[in-house]
């Protein structure tokens, strides 16, 4: 038992949590973007609280391309249950691993290019994986996404602008083969559904300014069209 005795009674439960639990660890993701550029991990966060509020009441919603989870539980917060599925398993072992009772959500590797995700999900939510698609399989995997959906289901869309691309870090390029802009993102999206919505996204602050500023674009897509 610790001797560690805070200096107002208050916080002393957070000595006892670390006594019975253990200090929370960072996810692979996390803990290179708390190592290299840590504000960087403000706006991570800030785009989960986004998808939060937008799917707040959804039953059963899909993660695509978790990475290593440690957002997902923002969301978690506000929905019924979360499947969450990336197509490496280096970074689902990793979610799993880390993975608290409390907030337990399935965590499972999938290829969305490969097929849908047995559901049928009532919302889905992709956050900076798009801009990792070729353009030749963008399609293929929009209608993956689609097809894991209810008939009324919604998918909301995260992604850096292709204007972003001038600053972003020398690894990030390497992996963006597919950045759009707002008229690209929801041209392709519109395909789709027969509603999306734009929202820019600076730092950690969403709005709807002017989307060639923006750094990262938000779609928020309704009414799925007949496949």
């Amino acid at each position: 038992m610790s001797t560690d005795k805070t200096r107002e009674p208050q916080y002393q439960a957070q000595v006892a949590l670390r006594e019975a639990r253990g200090l929370t660890r960072l996810g692979l993701v996390t803990n290179q973007v708390w190592h290299d550029d840590p504000r960087r991990l403000l706006f991570i966060l800030a785009r989960y609280k986004f998808v939060s509020k937008m799917l707040s009441g959804k039953q059963k919603v899909l993660e695509v391309g978790c990475g290593d989870g440690f957002g997902t539980r923002i969301v978690l917060q506000e929905v019924g249950s979360i499947c969450a599925v990336d197509f490496d398993p280096v970074f689902i072992k990793d979610a799993a691993e880390r993975m608290e009772e409390r907030w337990k959500f399935e965590c499972k590797t999938h290829d969305m290019l490969s097929g849908p995700v047995e559901g049928p999900f009532d919302a889905a939510y992709s956050l900076d994986v798009i801009e990792h698609i070729p353009q030749a399989r963008e399609e293929l995997f929009v209608s993956n996404i689609c097809r894991s959906l209810t008939e009324h289901g919604v998918l909301l869309i995260g992604s850096p602008s292709i204007q972003s691309q001038p600053y972003a870090s020398p690894p990030s390029k390497e992996g963006h083969v597919n950045c759009k802009d707002h008229r690209e993102l929801k041209a392709l999206l519109l395909r789709f559904f027969h509603n999306v919505f734009i929202f820019s996204m600076n730092d950690e602050v969403v709005h709807t300014g002017f989307h060639p500023m923006a750094h990262y674009l938000f779609a928020l897509c309704a009414g799925k069209r007949a496949s």
